[in-house]
């Protein structure tokens, strides 16, 4: 006799979420580069502000994060009332989730799509639909075809989590125009500041009231360990995202480092600067070793390889290198490998290293 509690429908549908490896069993010294962390770390102005939060530790942390959203809003021009702060950008996709789909609905996701969007439409109860991309990238006019009268909610990552590639701003303005009002458009911006000149979706957000912006404190900034994000709505989907947050979601020492982070424009700059340097120079030696390489408007690139038994090899020499990349067969791309761009050390070491295996170093 079982006396197992049933569970909530689409809760064991759910894939365990895996993450980039971060240790080689019998090294002390690794080569991170499989989990698109700012290999600069954060601002020292983040650091510092965190550690004079710690006078407070038994203070409860303000529920209303105005601080940090008023920040927020000054640094990238935007209304603090319309922007909801969580646990990373992961949290405030579950508020919407949570919100706006449920059991018989319907999530759009894409072929290559960030994993955690058809894991948040079961947690929901919802049912995931995967539209096929287009060699790695969104396909608008997929999107646009699949939707139903069960649609709640379409996720895109932009820039794309693992390919980097990117919509154009005439492709985003047709799929915000082409959704039916009972759909949800949620711009996932996680990357967004390392595409130079991108708004990260808040122009939409301002023209189409079914439109949400998410973003992340945890890759350009600096601050994964802390787990800060934050979305940008019309008033009204704020209100209800609200509703599901808890008071005390973010501690004192994640709204102190985020809000130092955020005003901390000058480092935010060179971050982005060197990424942009070595992303190219990145994919350009990839290239010439033939390799396969889009072009990448995020801070990692993806190398395609011949097929995944090369890939596979690949990533065992770098791992024979002490270099951890991502194996993303999960993502639908099983001869490919995710490589986070380093600073000028660390992509000449990938380089040379994925140079040796293929023989032409």
């Amino acid at each position: 006799m079982s006396n197992q509690i049933p569970t909530q429908p689409g809760i064991m549908e759910i894939a365990l979420y895996v993450s980039g490896e971060a240790r080689i069993e019998g090294r002390d010294e690794v080569l991170k580069l499989s989990s698109n962390e700012n290999h600069y770390g954060c601002s020292d102005k983040a650091r510092d502000a965190y550690l004079r939060a710690a006078v407070n530790l038994h203070r409860y942390p303000n529920t209303d994060h105005a601080a940090l959203r008023a920040a927020i809003g000054e640094i990238h021009r935007l209304d603090p009332d319309r922007i909801i702060c969580g646990v990373g950008s992961d949290e405030v996709l579950q508020f919407i989730t949570q919100a706006y789909a449920g059991p018989g609905d319907e999530v759009i996701t894409t072929e290559h799509g960030f994993s955690m969007y058809p894991i948040l439409a079961h947690a929901a109860g919802a049912t995931p639909v995967t539209v096929p991309e287009a060699e790695r990238r969104i396909d608008v006019e997929a999107i646009l075809g699949a939707v139903t009268d069960r649609t709640r909610i379409v996720f895109i990552a932009n820039p794309a989590n693992p390919t980097g590639t990117m919509l154009t701003e005439a492709e985003l303005e047709r799929l915000a125009s082409g959704l039916p009002k009972h759909v949800l458009l949620v711009h996932d911006g996680a990357y967004a500041e390392f595409a130079d000149g991108f708004d990260g979706g808040a122009g939409l957000v301002d023209a189409y009231p079914n439109v949400v912006m998410t973003r992340t404190f945890s890759k350009i900034h600096g601050l994964g360990g802390l787990r800060i994000g934050w979305g940008y709505a019309r008033r009204e989907v704020i209100d209800v995202l609200n509703r599901l947050r808890q008071p005390f979601n973010l501690s004192e020492g994640q709204m102190a480092a985020a809000e130092a982070a955020v005003r901390d424009v000058e480092f935010t700059a060179r971050c982005r600067e060197e990424n942009a340097r070595w992303r190219h120079w990145l994919r350009n030696a990839l290239v010439q070793m033939g390799v396969g390489c889009d072009e990448s408007f995020a801070n990692f690139v993806l190398a395609r390889f011949a097929n995944p038994e090369e890939a596979d090899a690949c990533d065992k020499a770098l791992k024979e290198n002490g270099i951890l990349v991502r194996k993303v067969g999960g993502y639908g791309l099983p001869d490919c490998l995710r490589i986070t761009v380093g600073d000028e050390s660390a992509c000449r070491r990938v380089v040379h290293a994925i140079g040796t295996f293929k023989g032409v170093r």
